[in-house]
């Protein structure tokens, strides 16, 4: 379905970002279902989108935030309230301390960082967990996103378990999902339960992790209701899911200008004002492309460019794209689903600006949020 904007892309400098009140309350509004009719508990995954602009809106639907390092768990405590949760597969002594100050639940990696933190961590009287690694894979594609692979870093084994102490463990954590549906919860579920069930007694909460799609028009709410229910009826413990993309699915936009028309051997490159490598890094790292307003896939439409950006490097390629109508030097495009993963991996490789970032309120009035000038670039450096 094609995306309408109520707001003047004309009256914005270029690149900027433009994340909608509306379309964000949207996405809310499914997911304080799923919590109120589940009893699921649910997180804001900051690692996605970060935009504390928007804090006080999520912090009436969600019950906190969690973190992946220090400053996401300051960010989540200072802005959020509420709960506040992290994980990190290793943390430094220096963190761990200050981590004890703002944060409600700890997620650790591995026994022997439990075993390094334990005394410490029994003292301050904030709950503990252990993420696990059910070893069900069931990614397709994005073998970078999978955490269940052979080797994995992240979670630890069941047989690992075997003869250890959990006294002051209340929790345990699995995230294995990355852009899924419910039908790929449910096998990860029963994997969970078949290795790590022995335990859950002992247990006041189990973490479902993110990468649950639930705002995608798609997404089988209903069955991950009843998913939740089950699980916490079964166990008698606490839910937590902490999806970071479905909070701002499809919410932001990404306006960018054309600054020259080339080509080469029949391939008519639009080169912008917005990179791939610095201002939306997945379309590389996942890789994927990102849909335009007005535009069609090669071909499709008369007219096609490929979309560049204006760093050195030669893969800043975003895509190829038709039109019903020739493009200009100055004519503006609008790249859709831009709150998620873009703005929390923004960078200035090559010296290239960072991207304005405005809010769209909910009479769809703009407002700049954050600019960004070359102090922003040097001040990183030296």
């Amino acid at each position: 379905m094609e995306n309408k904007i109520l707001w003047d892309e004309m009256s914005i400098p270029t690149p900027s970002f433009v994340v909608e009140e509306n379309l964000l309350r949207k996405n809310l509004e499914i997911l304080k279902r799923v919590r109120e009719e589940s009893g699921a508990k649910i997180l804001l995954a900051q690692k996605a989108f970060s935009m504390f602009h928007f804090y006080p809106l999520i912090r009436e639907y969600l019950d906190g935030t969690t973190a992946s390092g220090i400053y996401e768990a300051k960010l989540g405590a200072e802005e959020f309230g509420k709960q506040t949760h992290v994980f990190s597969p290793a943390y430094r002594d220096s963190e761990f301390t200050a981590l004890l100050e703002i944060c409600d639940h700890i997620v650790l990696n591995s026994f022997s960082q439990w075993q390094h933190f334990k005394a410490q961590a029994l003292q301050s009287g904030k709950s503990f967990g252990l993420r696990v690694n059910p070893e069900c894979s069931t990614q397709e594609g994005h073998a970078i996103y999978d955490p269940c692979a052979p080797g994995s870093r992240l979670g630890i084994l069941a047989k690992d378990f075997a003869g250890q102490d959990l006294t002051g463990i209340e929790g345990l954590h699995f995230h294995t999902l990355c852009e899924q549906n419910v039908d790929d919860l449910i096998p990860t579920l029963q994997a969970f339960e078949e290795e790590f069930a022995a335990y859950l007694p002992q247990m006041k909460w189990v973490n479902f992790g993110g990468g649950h799609h639930i705002t995608r028009e798609d997404y089988q709410v209903d069955v991950l209701i009843d998913v939740v229910k089950r699980f916490k009826e079964k166990y008698q413990v606490e839910v937590y899911l902490e999806p970071g993309e479905a909070i701002a699915l499809n919410a932001g936009y990404l306006v960018a200008s054309v600054l020259d028309i080339t080509e080469n051997h029949g391939v008519k490159n639009a080169i912008l004002d917005t990179s791939a490598t610095c201002h939306m890094p997945d379309v590389l790292e996942m890789p994927y492309r990102p849909m335009v307003i007005g535009s069609a896939q090669p071909a499709e439409k008369p007219y096609t460019y490929q979309f560049g950006g204006p760093t050195c490097l030669a893969g800043d390629i975003i895509g190829q794209y038709s039109f019903d109508r020739p493009l200009q030097i100055g004519s503006r495009l609008i790249f859709c689903d831009m709150a998620i993963y873009s703005m929390v991996k923004t960078n200035t490789f090559n010296g290239m600006p960072l991207a304005n970032i405005y809010a769209c309120d909910a009479a769809n009035q703009l407002q700049l949020v954050r600019s960004f000038n070359y102090h922003d670039f040097k001040n990183r450096l030296s």
